[in-house]
């Protein structure tokens, strides 16, 4: 049982202060879960610590590989609306 942080990390920080299992460390390109300490936050709390404060949908993983941010989850725009929806901020 372990999340995984992918390459679109941005290297915030915003997770590693959170982490209470101490299982985030700074890799070589991102940051890393080591996956010997990570509990997912099991029986510490309800929802992983890590994903409920990383701002970037995708970067943290579940151990089954589905992101904990899916797209959409962090800006309520839809994946299908994506596009349009950039057109729209870029045209302000």
């Amino acid at each position: 049982m372990a999340l995984n942080i992918v390459e679109a990390c941005v290297n915030c920080w915003a997770c590693m202060d959170v982490c209470p299992s101490e299982a985030i460390y700074r890799g070589s390109a991102h940051f890393s879960i080591n996956a010997h300490k990570c509990t997912e936050c099991d029986g510490d709390y309800a929802e992983q610590q890590c994903a409920s404060i990383c701002p970037i949908e995708g970067a943290i993983e579940l151990a089954d590989g589905s992101p904990a941010n899916p797209p959409g989850s962090l800006t309520g725009i839809p994946p299908e609306r994506l596009a349009e929806a950039m057109r729209e901020i870029q045209a302000r």
